[in-house]
C-alpha cells in the first residue's frame, strides 16, 4: 500500500482579503511544488462560494510532509494564513479498497 500522505486544506477568505490570499498561495504553490517530496500542490475555487478556496497536496511521505511543515515558505505561511483566511486543515492516510 502506498506511504502518500494527502492534505487538504479548506481556505475561507477573510471579507475583503480574496485577491490577496490568492496571490499568496500562489506564491506558496510554487515553493511547494518545487519540494523533492511534494506530489501535488493544487489551488481549487469553490463554485459556490468564490471566497472559497481548496488546497489539495500530495506527499510521498510522512518525512515530506515534516520537510514542508519545516520549510521557510510554510513557517511565512503558518504565520500569515489567520489574516487572510479561516483555515480547516485536514491531513488523510490512503486506505485499501477491496
Amino acid at each position: 500500500m502506498s506511504t502518500h500522505v494527502k492534505i487538504v486544506g479548506i481556505l475561507t477568505a477573510h471579507p475583503d482579503k480574496a485577491s490577496e490570499l490568492g496571490a499568496f498561495l500562489s506564491a506558496m504553490r510554487v515553493r511547494s511544488r518545487a519540494e523533492p517530496g511534494n506530489l501535488r500542490w493544487d489551488i481549487w475555487r469553490d463554485k459556490a462560494n468564490p471566497d472559497r478556496l481548496v488546497l489539495d497536496e500530495l506527499y510521498v511521505d510522512d518525512a515530506a510532509v515534516a520537510a514542508h511543515r519545516d520549510s521557510p515558505h510554510f513557517k511565512d505561511y503558518a504565520a500569515r494564513i489567520g489574516d487572510l483566511a479561516d483555515r480547516t486543515p485536514i491531513t488523510l492516510d490512503p486506505v485499501e479498497v477491496d
